[in-house]
């Protein structure tokens, strides 16, 4: 797949200070979702690899231009867990849209499984609206067992502002990303380039229904992958769905 361009600045600019993360990546809770947050940005944060583990701060910033809140302690629930990088454990998905034509106000919603690569989108109908996400996103990830929905990450867009319905119904915790920070979902954004092959930029995609959708998936995930000893995605994916808990 194609390589994604990659933030290479530094993390720390020349007068030593450390700059401001707002919204870090942080696990959504249904009691108390992270918004407005401010926290040290840490090398994690920025880095090409995006091997973060933020602690979800529920603190309001001091004040604007002033020193960043203090962070409150929290349990390890509040961490991005480090398996979720270096793909070990399987269950960890990374979703994004790809947008349709200003005037059809169409989309198609991308998911992938860090570990296997495999990939599911989900058709959603008439817009792209966070309701109609969320119904598409339950169905989809409500067809997998429970230790193959771990997680998802996803940007942080308004289609997104109903994760707590998705969590309460999927038993999987969404995490959100930086703003402008597509490296934190990289496999996702790359498998994005490739599907706009299927599905180029300025076209109505409300054209293409269930049925492509799953057969352009089908395609993704019955290609050899030379990290799986040239098994496919749907191959590595069904030994997992066949493992005990």
């Amino acid at each position: 797949m194609p390589n994604s361009t990659r933030n290479r600045r530094s993390d720390h600019p020349p007068n030593g200070r450390r700059p401001v993360c707002r919204w870090p990546l942080s696990a959504v809770r249904s009691t108390s979702p992270c918004r407005g947050c401010y926290l040290p940005r840490s090398a994690a944060c920025a880095a090409v690899s995006a091997r973060v583990a933020v602690r979800a701060c529920h603190t309001a910033p001091a004040a604007v231009g002033g020193p960043a809140a203090a962070e409150v302690p929290g349990d390890g629930d509040d961490l991005r867990p480090p398996e979720i990088e270096d793909r070990a454990v399987p269950g960890h998905w990374e979703g994004d849209l790809i947008i349709g034509s200003t005037s059809s106000k169409s989309a198609i919603g991308t998911l992938l499984e860090r570990t296997t690569g495999y990939v599911m989108l989900l058709y959603l109908p008439g817009d792209h609206t966070a309701r109609t996400v969320a119904d598409a996103m339950i169905v989809a990830m409500n067809t997998l067992p429970e230790q193959l929905r771990r997680s998802t990450t996803w940007d942080q867009e308004a289609e997104m502002s109903r994760h707590q319905q998705i969590t309460m119904a999927t038993r999987m915790p969404i995490y959100l990303c930086d703003p402008h920070s597509p490296w934190q979902r990289v496999s996702n954004e790359n498998t994005n380039v490739l599907l706009r092959e299927y599905f180029p930029k300025g076209t109505d995609l409300s054209i293409h229904g269930p049925g492509i959708l799953e057969n352009v998936a089908t395609e993704l995930n019955r290609r050899p992958r030379k990290r799986h000893g040239y098994r496919t995605p749907a191959e590595v994916l069904a030994t997992l769905n066949r493992e005990p808990n």
